[in-house]
């Protein structure tokens, strides 16, 4: 048997070209969700205090910043996100999206903050 190794991404920025927040945890945690959103729902606006890393799985999700920068990811794109920045996503596609979303922070942090 030959195993088969694909890279799916390897970057140093997020999604809109800026380059990742240097973090250095003490006491790391690594949470793994899979979330799905039916078409024509969006997510409130909110913010991420930790790196976080989509992969979308199905479907198109449109993503916006509070100061109107916006990029549509579609099936097989990764999400790079911005630490704390609000935005949100909206299903833009005629399916329902489905990604699978790491979080990577110190232990007992929220995964995101509502505005």
């Amino acid at each position: 048997m030959t195993v088969k190794k694909e890279k799916l991404v390897q970057t140093n920025t997020v999604w809109n070209g800026k380059k990742l927040t240097p973090v250095r945890l003490e006491n790391p945690e690594i949470s793994i969700l899979k979330i799905s959103l039916p078409v024509g729902e969006r997510l409130p606006m909110h913010k991420h205090p930790m790196i976080n890393v989509a992969y979308m799985l199905k479907g198109q999700l449109t993503v916006h910043t509070e100061n109107g920068e916006h990029k549509t990811f579609h099936a097989g794109d990764p999400i790079i996100e911005v630490i704390d920045t609000w935005h949100y996503g909206e299903n833009t596609g005629k399916e329902p999206v489905e990604m699978v979303v790491t979080y990577v922070g110190e232990t007992g942090m929220s995964l995101s903050e509502n505005k």
